[in-house]
């Protein structure tokens, strides 16, 4: 008895399913509300990768997976390293695929979180350069990190003021090479309520001054992306709904 290969009736229905449910705002209300209530509990800090803290919801995590596995960039440049966790889980996919680096990007890499990063297993896959994103020596550093011709992924997850993401997005979106993904994270804080709003942080960002409204600036200033309807559909439990971008042309 032979069973029916049905993979790719899977993957459509699949494909079906993610446009569906990023229409439906009724779904996607109620996972703003539970995500407003996990976060009395810090629930974006209470996951770890290979054993060091990665401050990221579960969903994020899975989307940022499948597009480095579909996409198989050589380079991974991230703006905002925190406590190492979003740069061990990339360089570990880069581990599997067999190619490929991270580099992060942060105005402060803290000694202990330093210590963390540079001693981990992953640690061979990963470039630290520390200074101001989007200052001059910074990103001339980062520019001479990307070997030729290489394939370029970029994730922003640094200071997430609108006028701040939009330099980045100016400066490390040229960067990005055709068919790999730029993604803005925590694009969740411009579709929240004022009332909404986390609190427990450093800084707080309200509607307006964050990421996607630095994110639909951008794209009025540009051609060369547009947001993924497949990954974006399915991020209901995320901090970056219609953050994830897939570059169109050179």
């Amino acid at each position: 008895m032979t069973t029916k290969d049905d993979r790719q009736e899977f993957e459509a229905h699949k494909k079906e399913m993610c446009l569906a449910l990023g229409q439906d705002n009724d779904a996607f209300r109620q996972s703003v509300d539970t995500l407003v209530a996990l976060d009395r509990y810090d629930y974006s800090y209470l996951w770890s990768f290979l054993g060091v803290p990665i401050i990221q919801m579960p969903a994020d995590v899975m989307a940022t997976q499948e597009v480095i596995w579909a996409t198989q960039p050589d380079v991974i440049i991230e703006t905002g390293v925190a406590r190492g966790g979003s740069m061990i889980m990339m360089a570990a996919m880069l581990k599997l695929i067999g190619k490929g680096k991270v580099v992060g990007v942060d105005i402060d890499i803290r000694a202990h979180n330093r210590e963390a990063i540079e001693t981990h297993p992953m640690s061979s896959l990963i470039e630290l350069i520390e200074g101001p994103s989007t200052d001059a020596e910074t990103l001339a550093k980062v520019r001479a990190a990307i070997p030729p011709g290489a394939s370029v992924m970029v994730v922003l997850d640094s200071d997430h003021s609108r006028d701040h993401v939009l330099d980045e997005l100016r400066h490390y979106g040229p960067l990005v090479t055709e068919g790999q993904f730029l993604v803005v994270a925590d694009t969740l804080l411009g579709r929240t309520e004022a009332a909404q709003t986390p609190t427990k942080r450093s800084k707080i960002w309200y509607a307006g001054d964050e990421p996607l409204a630095a994110l639909n600036l951008y794209l009025t200033e540009t051609n060369r992306f547009e947001p993924d309807a497949v990954v974006n559909g399915k991020l209901v439990l995320s901090s970056s709904p219609g953050g994830y971008l897939r570059c169109l042309r050179p």
